[in-house]
């Protein structure tokens, strides 16, 4: 059937269809779906059972990309192992070898070979893309009785980069070796090389570093299974433990992801990228994911495998000088993501490798972006007729349009890739704030008096600061969490602020020391520049570049006017003072749903003193309190005044005083 420019194949060739009992319906339920170009019985449909991986891979193979040939195991089998009390079900060995069969007639090589074995990578992927969240093993089917068949085939430094690979994987995920003392050992390798690189270790060296790790195993009570079969029966074993690990319950958690039955396991051939020269692997996105520009986008590495792209022992290469390397790839590259986009209406995340000069597509998914870049995307797609409005609008999350209401950086990558992160917190009020380091409140009031920008950094902060909180551009906190002070009072007033951040502020030495996480010390003193993101948490050293955001114009007014024609609710603001309803007016607001009136009394140090005043000559019976009450009463009145203005008729809620002591005092 064609559909547009794309080929779907018939399914009716693929023999193996793998059964367990019957499912509720009465029709029997598939363990295994196999998947090889043109050709799988699974697709974008089944992704509930399939993973987001797996089904996608299927979908990739469908439409005649050229995908290794291999196989998913179901989510349900991932439920049945874990109601096993950890253990795979009955029977399905024996359905994994009839599939592995399949992929080494279509392959021409076989599992486990003396000479030329067929070596498999076994994969995890949930319904939900959880990006690192679970374990990967490379290789398998390598031992010491294959790996001299290997070499003598394709070369001994392919051979035993290869075999070095799969012990150190199946180390770190099956048997939960620290991967540190893998590295450890390639390490000190390099060093008696006098290398900098894996990349420039000899077969010599790399034959050593097999011994090495071998050495490491032994010294946990462990050695690599030298039966493939058993090598691949823990592997998927792994994959299946790995969906419940501390790391990927924490990542459900914070993302807020529930009702998904389990991990697939995704058994694939190995093609690979670290063959020689002409070979190479990579990752690319069919748009730019920090601003949403449309064309190929990513970094390769030539001889090289898929983690060490992603790993950072390598710096990777813009995917402009693909076809230096490998030419004629960045073309067909282009082609099947653009394809792939078209078909599943989003922007990809490709990962791809070359063997010998020749592309395979690994896997595909949904790539994750940036507030500005979902928004570009989600208006480009729809001007392109890729998707319609509906869809567009459902593209754009949240947190997305939260990001475009704060300033934002012109270009995060620039400081992660000159490793000017310094240091990490929580990220308690979006936007981006840059300015000059300061430790006192009276010292920010100072600087801003001045014509300059300070960063306000505190232990923590009290009422006491919020004169300097409100002169600063951002705020940062060695204590404190998401409810503090400077968190509460930051998102009010819509400025950055990161807490609980990992550094030590000293206020008498004016110091700020934070070690980043390459091992760098940087000590920081009053009046150097500072810049912080608070919709990542990140701490930065140094100037960076800042967009003001654009609310009645560009794509956001475009896209805001889709979903105007769409919602049924009315949109309300919170605002306590005049200046906070003009900004609700001037984003849409249909009215004030909340006057916070304690709110009223944040704005200077002036009108907290006079709470505090209020506050204990009430406590003291003094007749303080009505000069107190008076000052108060001209505060609100003027405020109340510029709100009803502002707001021009429109309804606005107030609760009346409430004010928490601690806000105060």
């Amino acid at each position: 059937e064609t559909r547009g420019s794309f080929l779907f194949y018939s399914t009716t060739s693929l023999s193996h269809t793998v059964m367990t009992e019957p499912a509720s319906n009465g029709i029997p339920a598939k363990r295994i779906y196999a998947f090889r170009q043109g050709e799988s019985a699974g697709g974008k449909h089944l992704k509930e059972l399939l993973g987001n991986k797996g089904c996608l891979l299927c979908e990739m193979a469908r439409l005649g990309a050229r995908v290794p040939p291999g196989f998913t195991i179901t989510t349900e089998v991932c439920q049945e192992f874990v109601k096993l009390g950890n253990k795979l079900p009955e029977g399905l060995l024996e359905d994994v070898k009839a599939a592995v069969k399949e992929v080494e007639e279509n392959m021409g090589k076989k599992y486990g070979d003396a000479v030329d074995p067929l070596l498999f990578s076994v994969r995890s992927g949930a319904a939900v893309s959880m990006p690192g969240m679970m374990n990967t093993v490379l290789d398998l089917g390598l031992c010491d009785a294959n790996v001299e068949g290997l070499a003598s085939k394709y070369g001994k430094r392919f051979a035993y980069d290869c075999y070095r690979r799969l012990l150190a994987m199946f180390g770190d995920v099956v048997y939960n070796i620290p991967g540190e003392e893998f590295e450890q050992q390639i390490e000190v390798t390099k060093k008696e090389q006098k290398v900098t690189q894996d990349i420039e270790l000899t077969a010599e060296s790399l034959n050593k570093l097999i011994k090495r790790f071998k050495e490491v195993f032994s010294k946990h009570g462990k050695s690599l299974p030298q039966d493939p079969w058993e090598q691949l029966v823990q592997s998927i074993s792994a994959v299946f433990l790995s969906y419940n690990t501390p790391r990927a319950i924490k990542y459900r958690e914070i993302n807020k992801i529930t009702s998904i039955k389990g991990t697939a396991a995704n058994v694939q051939s190995m093609v690979f990228g670290n063959l020689s020269d002409k070979s190479g692997t990579g990752v690319c996105f069919t748009r730019n994911p920090a601003t949403g520009q449309r064309g190929l986008w990513g970094e390769f590495l030539p001889n090289a495998q898929g983690e060490d792209v992603v790993s950072g022992v390598r710096t990777p290469l813009p995917l402009t000088e693909l076809d230096r390397f490998f030419p004629g790839v960045h073309a067909e590259l282009d082609q099947n993501t653009r394809r792939l986009e078209a078909h599943l209406q989003d922007m990809q995340d490709s990962e791809f490798t070359v063997q010998d000069g020749v592309l395979y597509m690994l896997q595909t998914r949904n790539g994750k972006r940036t507030g500005l870049a979902a928004l570009t995307v989600a208006v480009d797609m729809v001007e392109e007729k890729l998707v319609t409005t509906d869809a567009a609008i459902m593209m754009v999350e949240p947190r997305h349009l939260e990001q475009l209401l704060h300033p934002t950086f012109e270009d995060e990558q620039a400081y992660r890739n000159a490793k000017m992160v310094i240091a990490k917190g929580l990220a308690a009020s979006p936007g981006a704030g840059v300015g000059k380091v300061v430790f006192t409140a009276e010292d920010a009031i100072m600087m801003h008096k001045k014509g300059e920008t300070p960063i306000l950094c505190r232990e923590d902060t009290s009422p006491d600061d919020v004169g300097g909180m409100n002169s600063a551009a951002g705020i940062l906190t060695q204590r404190g969490g998401m409810t503090s002070h400077a968190a509460v009072v930051a998102r009010g007033w819509g400025k950055p602020c990161v807490c609980g951040a990992a550094l030590a502020i000293d206020v008498r030495n004016k110091t700020l020391t934070a070690k980043s996480e390459n091992g760098a010390t940087h000590v920081l003193h009053q009046g150097d520049w500072l810049s912080l993101n608070g919709t990542t948490g990140e701490v930065i050293r140094g100037k960076y570049e800042m967009r003001e955001p654009e609310m009645t114009a560009g794509n956001l007014a475009k896209f805001m006017e889709w979903v105007d024609a769409k919602r049924k609710l009315r949109v309300l603001a919170n605002a306590d003072s005049p200046e906070d309803a003009a900004t609700a007016r001037k984003h849409g607001a249909e009215g004030i749903g909340l006057v916070r009136t304690e709110h009223m009394f944040f704005t200077s140090p002036e009108r907290i003193q006079t709470v505090q005043m209020l506050i204990a000559s009430t406590e003291l019976h003094s007749p303080a309190q009505a000069e107190s009450l008076s000052k108060l009463q001209a505060f609100q009145q003027a405020d109340f005044e510029g709100l009803f203005r502002t707001m021009d008729g429109m309804v606005v809620t107030v609760r009346l005083l409430d004010p928490p002591l601690h806000e105060f005092l």
